[in-house]
């Protein structure tokens, strides 16, 4: 299975002005760690957010602080 964006694919990323509006099986731009990643978001609970990619690996949960902004557009 590949990833939904592969590496080196150009994205468009716009800002999160609301995270309620953040939806499982969103791709978000959220810090992890002190860094920056695209994640799929693939639970909600409470005020937190489970991020994982689409290979099935969960990275664990952020908070709505951590989460930066949606992708909206993968080009080739």
């Amino acid at each position: 299975m590949t990833g939904k964006i592969e590496s080196g694919q150009l994205c468009t990323v716009e800002p999160i002005a609301d995270v309620t509006t953040v939806a499982v099986g969103d791709i978000v731009l959220c810090k992890v760690s002190g860094n920056e990643y695209l994640h799929l978001v693939t639970a909600i609970q409470g005020g937190r957010f489970q991020i994982g990619n689409n290979r099935g690996f969960i990275n664990g949960w952020v908070g709505p602080k951590a989460i930066y902004g949606r992708c909206v557009k993968v080009s080739l």
